[in-house]
């Protein structure tokens, strides 16, 4: 395995060709830092179809290729998260896995200790936090006392293996954990299936140890083009976010008719450099693997997103309405 301290393009690896994967090896393929050393899926068709698009080679089992890489991008299905990024981080890989980062705590938390044990990258693959907005609001001193996010979209079968709270609500867990240092000090919560067995509408009330609050909307049973949208209350200002347009909004107060309250509304539309999200956070991976530098998110981000989500999960099946009682 090379050394990617002696390489300019890091020899990376995409685990899954599903339609998530595809994109990642596509930006792959195509991004001068990287060498797209293969693909790999079970179904040994997509696996080829996709090989031979992007001119790189097709694999079954990824533990054929792990001695051929440096990195692995993981884009399996949730439940198969942890014994693959276990076994590329025995393996000596750097990793880039998606969000949510494993089903469960005691995973995380092991693979966590596995990639600090190793002295390897590990990078969950929150894609919300390379969204322009989102960087732009990096460069400000952000002290949230009141956070709202709203997550709405159209029910998406090959997410159906997690509830909505992993599925779509993580995202804006992972932002507003970002932004709020604090301690979660209690949730509330409240969902219910529509499409399928899981939670697929859900709402949630964070309360944070220095008084900060968070409610989080996210539904995957909404018609339309969805809304991805968060606000961050602030004293004397908010800032308003629409993930999906890359818009930024900042309303402050100012001098205005005594008579009319709303009238020391001031807006400012903030501009932001429109950019590919995903590209940025291959980037910014490989930029980890090259330097060995600290990923912009850290599997211990990810593990942390995850806890208050599996807080969330516990909360709704406690307060899942019976049919009967409706």
């Amino acid at each position: 395995m090379a050394d990617s301290s002696t390489t300019s393009r890091v020899r990376v690896a995409v685990i899954g060709c599903g339609y998530l994967g595809t994109f990642h090896a596509e930006k792959y393929a195509a991004l001068p830092r990287a060498e797209l050393v293969g693909v790999v899926d079970v179904v040994p068709e997509r696996a080829a179809a996709l090989a031979g698009r992007l001119h790189t080679e097709p694999f079954t089992d990824y533990r054929e290729l792990l001695a051929q890489v440096q990195a692995v991008n993981i884009v399996v299905p949730t439940p198969e998260h942890y014994g693959v990024a276990k076994a590329c981080l025995e393996a000596g890989l750097d990793i880039l896995l998606e969000k949510p980062v494993t089903e469960t705590e005691a995973q995380a938390e092991e693979l966590v200790r596995l990639a600090q044990a190793r002295s390897r990258i590990f990078q969950v693959g929150h894609l919300e936090r390379f969204n322009p907005a989102i960087l732009a609001l990096r460069n400000t001193i952000v002290r949230p006392g009141f956070i709202e996010a709203n997550r709405l979209g159209p029910f998406k079968e090959r997410a159906a293996n997690v509830d909505v709270i992993l599925d779509l609500m993580i995202h804006d867990l992972d932002i507003i954990l970002s932004f709020i240092k604090a301690p979660v000090k209690s949730v509330s919560a409240l969902g219910v299936p529509v499409l399928s067995d899981k939670v697929d509408i859900a709402n949630a009330r964070l309360e944070f140890e220095n008084g900060a609050v968070a409610n989080l909307t996210a539904s995957r049973v909404s018609l339309g083009e969805g809304i991805r949208k968060i606000r961050i209350f602030e004293p004397e200002r908010y800032i308003s976010i629409d993930y999906s347009n890359q818009k930024m909004a900042v309303f402050t107060l100012g001098e205005g008719d005594g008579a009319d309250p709303m009238s020391r509304i001031r807006i400012q539309q903030v501009p932001l450099d429109r950019q590919d999200a995903l590209q940025a956070e291959l980037e910014a991976f490989l930029d980890s693997v090259a330097q060995r530098t600290p990923p912009a998110v850290s599997g211990e981000d990810g593990w942390r997103a995850l806890k208050v989500a599996l807080r969330i999960h516990e909360c709704i099946a406690k307060n899942l309405p019976r049919p009967e009682a409706l």
